[in-house]
């Protein structure tokens, strides 16, 4: 299975993906990624790896409609069965979205459905939450709102900041997002008009808790 992966920034979660890969724990060939960010680090993460590259810079197009149509059709050249959203910090246009519906993952640092859109880590503090995370989801047209996947918990300790808490998330992210798109390679999962459908069982609104396994490695 082709994947296309989408960044704007350093690109951790894509290394932690380009590793599964290379391991072999991911049952797919990284086809291409791309970037929104001519100067983004996650670029030459993906050179220093082989996998072919592509920079559409969001600043030269007048509307975001004009910038998502040249984005599907480059993403599309690559004929993907999956398409990762990496640290790609750009709102799409629902046609974008619909034309992808059941082959976009998204990663989001909270515990949906908590703390969707920005600042988790500090609102998750705010709020006296005992434990945050991360949660990878199908993307649809209502931000952070799709099926989930997947879910890794932290404990929030009485001294953690919203730096330390990020910490905590981001090496789970490292973990969940390549298991959660391993499943998708392997078609273990599947997007239903129901929800997400695992080896045929429907999944819990809240997705998959993937927790025990991600604490045993």
């Amino acid at each position: 299975m082709n994947i296309v992966v989408l960044i704007s920034g350093s690109g951790t979660n894509l290394q932690a993906i380009i590793d599964a890969v290379e391991s072999g724990k991911i049952d797919g060939k990284l086809a291409a990624v791309i970037s929104n960010r001519p100067e983004a680090q996650g670029l030459n993460r993906a050179r220093q790896h082989g996998i072919e590259t592509v920079v559409l810079d969001h600043t030269e197009y007048g509307t975001r409609d004009a910038f998502d149509a040249d984005l599907l059709q480059a993403i599309e050249r690559y004929q993907p069965g999956l398409v990762v959203l990496a640290g790609f910090m750009r709102i799409l246009t629902d046609h974008f979205v619909d034309h992808f519906s059941g082959r976009m993952l998204n990663i989001h640092p909270s515990l949906l459905p908590k703390f969707k859109g920005l600042n988790t880590h500090q609102r998750a503090l705010d709020a006296g939450e005992q434990e945050h995370g991360c949660s990878v989801h199908f993307v649809s047209s209502e931000l952070d709102s799709g099926a989930v996947i997947g879910q890794a918990k932290v404990k929030i300790d009485a001294n953690d900041t919203a730096d330390s808490l990020s910490q905590k998330v981001q090496q789970q992210e490292h973990v969940l997002y390549p298991a959660c798109v391993a499943l998708f390679c392997s078609q273990a999962i599947r997007l239903s008009p129901e929800g997400v459908r695992y080896q045929g069982s429907l999944l819990p609104a809240t997705g998959l808790d993937l927790t025990e396994d991600l604490t045993e490695e």
